[in-house]
């Protein structure tokens, strides 16, 4: 409870703040699948910028999850990724997607640090690295994506992860873009 003051008062129960680090797609690629998503997925999903959830959720400690972010950002290299193909979550979760072939391990290692401190929590399932195309759209919709961007691919090098939170109006936000700093393997 918060006291007319502002002060918290005891029994206070903190709030939670969304949070999202993810790799955001370079430019000119990040127009191409954002007119892809455009198209399988309708305005909504074209207004949610390209990229790949490194890891999602919320936080009661903002600054704390940020510190964590930047130290994790500033141990990991710099990496390439390969997306080709496409793959799907159905029926679990009406997802069509791009796969994540080269640096699927190196995200994961990136997810797995951040999850490590105080962004852990609890998954409903396992990671897996992907750039979704279609999601919550009709099936017909979803086949479509999933049978015609089967043949395409795409390759960028990944140098910094965003960290996004939600804004005034509701929407996400970058918040800060952390360069990867690590030493090359």
């Amino acid at each position: 409870m918060v006291s007319k003051a502002g002060e918290e008062t005891q029994g206070a129960v903190a709030q939670a703040t969304a949070l999202g680090v993810v790799i955001q797609l370079p430019s000119p690629l990040d127009a191409t699948v954002r007119e892809w998503r455009r198209h399988y997925g309708g305005r909504a999903a074209a207004a949610i910028a390209p990229h790949i959830t490194l890891v999602s959720g919320s936080t009661t400690d903002w600054d704390s999850a940020v510190r964590h972010v930047r130290t994790v950002a500033a141990h990991m290299p710099v990496f390439r990724v390969g997306i080709s193909g496409t793959g799907t979550f159905r029926p679990i979760s009406p997802v069509v997607f791009m796969n994540v072939i080269e640096g699927a391990q190196a995200c994961g290692r990136l997810h797995d640090a951040l999850v490590d401190g105080p962004l852990r929590h609890e998954l409903s399932y396992g990671y897996h690295p992907h750039l979704t195309i279609a999601h919550e759209v009709e099936d017909s919709i979803m086949d479509e994506a999933q049978e015609e961007l089967s043949g395409e691919s795409m390759s960028f090098p990944v140098d910094s992860i965003g960290l996004f939170g939600i804004d005034s109006a509701g929407a996400w936000s970058l918040r800060e873009e952390l360069e990867l700093g690590g030493p090359t393997s």
